[in-house]
C-alpha cells in the first residue's frame, strides 16, 4: 500500500506539469507497466481527481481542467530539485535571498515526511572559484517585470547602457536567457527592425506600453543558440588585474560561443574576430587565448605579449627535456 501510494502520487505531481502523455511515457518515468500505470490512474479516479483520456493523434491521458491539486505535491526528486533551487538561486538574482529562504521553509513544513527528510539534506552554500568568471546577481525585482511583459507579449521600452551613452529602445520582449552565469533579454528592436541579445543587467525598464505585439520566430529557432553565438550581447571584459586582447583567426559567432563569462567578442573580419578578457596573471590570460588553438596577432598590451614568450619558453623547456 505504500508503495502504491508513493507511486500514485508521483503520478499526479507528473500530471500537474499539465502535459498529455501516453500511458508508455507515463510508465517509463515512473519506472512501471503500463498496466500498472492504468491502475494508478483508476486509483486517482476513485480518490476524486479528473484524469482525462485523450483519443487521437497525440493522445493519452491528463489532469482535467477542473481539478485542484492539493497545495504542495512532491516526490523525492522534486524535493530535492526545489531545496537546491532555492538556496542557490541569490547566486543569480539579488534581493531574493530573504524570500528563498521563506519559501524553502515554508516548502518543508507543507511536504509530506517523506519528501521533507530528502529536502532537508540538501544543504547547500555557493562559493566563487577562480576559474569562473560569474556576474554580479540581478535585481530580482527587472527580471520580474521583463517575465511579466513576456508573458503578455507587450511592447516594452527600456533604457538600455552599451558601450556608448544609454539610449532608449522599443523592445518585443521575447525570452530570458540565463547563460555563463548572466541573464539576457532576447527581443526584436522594434526602430531597427533587428534581432538583440541585451545584457539584463544593462536594462533599466520603463513603464510597461501595455501594447500587444504577435511573437516572431526567434533566429536559429532556439533562444539559447541565438544568445551563445551573437557577439554583439553587450558583454564587456570583467575587470581583473590582467587584462588584455587579441585577434583570434575564428569568426566572431564561434569565439561567441566559447569564450569565458566576462569576456567581449567584436567583429573583425567575417573569419576573425578581436577577444577580450581578463584573467588573475599574465600566463593564465595567455593560456586562456591559446585554448581557442587558432592563430593569434595584434596581442595587447606588452604585458600579455611578454606571457606569451615566457610560455613558449617554458614549453620549449618541457619539450627538450622529454
Amino acid at each position: 500500500m505504500a508503495t502504491t501510494s508513493a507511486r500514485a502520487l508521483k503520478l499526479l505531481s507528473i500530471f500537474g506539469i499539465g502535459m498529455t502523455l501516453t500511458a508508455g511515457e507515463l510508465a517509463i518515468r515512473l519506472g512501471a507497466s503500463v498496466r500498472t500505470v492504468r491502475r494508478d490512474i483508476d486509483t486517482l479516479r476513485d480518490l476524486g481527481y479528473e484524469i482525462q483520456a485523450v483519443r487521437g493523434s497525440g493522445g493519452g491521458y491528463r489532469l482535467g481542467p477542473a481539478t485542484r491539486l492539493p497545495p504542495v505535491v512532491f516526490d523525492e526528486d522534486q524535493a530535492v530539485a526545489a531545496a537546491v533551487a532555492l538556496q542557490t538561486v541569490p547566486t543569480i538574482l539579488s534581493g531574493i535571498r530573504e524570500n528563498a529562504a521563506r519559501a524553502l521553509a515554508t516548502l518543508h513544513q507543507a511536504m509530506p515526511a517523506r519528501s521533507r527528510i530528502h529536502a532537508e539534506a540538501f544543504t547547500v552554500s555557493a562559493a566563487r572559484n577562480y576559474w569562473e568568471f560569474p556576474a554580479p546577481p540581478i535585481d530580482a525585482e527587472i527580471v520580474h517585470t521583463l517575465g511579466s511583459v513576456i508573458n503578455r507579449q507587450h511592447l516594452l521600452q527600456v533604457d538600455y547602457t552599451g558601450d556608448d551613452e544609454p539610449v532608449t529602445l522599443t523592445l518585443e520582449p521575447h525570452e530570458l536567457v540565463v547563460w555563463a552565469a548572466r541573464w539576457y533579454l532576447i527581443a526584436f528592436d522594434v526602430n531597427a527592425h533587428r534581432w538583440r541579445a541585451m545584457r539584463v543587467d544593462r536594462i533599466t525598464p520603463r513603464t510597461p506600453m501595455r501594447t500587444p505585439f504577435a511573437r516572431r520566430d526567434i533566429p536559429h529557432g532556439d533562444p539559447v543558440a541565438f544568445v551563445m553565438t551573437t557577439p554583439d550581447r553587450g558583454d564587456a571584459a570583467a575587470e581583473w588585474r590582467c587584462r588584455g586582447s587579441v585577434i583570434l583567426a575564428l569568426p566572431a559567432s564561434v569565439v561567441a560561443r566559447f569564450a569565458p563569462g566576462g569576456s567581449a567578442v567584436e567583429y573583425d573580419t567575417e573569419h576573425s574576430c578581436r577577444l577580450t578578457l581578463g584573467a588573475w596573471s599574465w600566463p593564465g590570460l595567455a593560456g586562456l587565448f591559446l585554448t581557442f588553438d587558432a592563430d593569434i596577432t595584434d596581442v595587447e598590451p606588452a604585458e600579455l605579449r611578454e606571457a606569451f614568450l615566457s610560455l613558449r619558453t617554458r614549453i620549449g623547456r618541457c619539450l627538450s627535456d622529454g
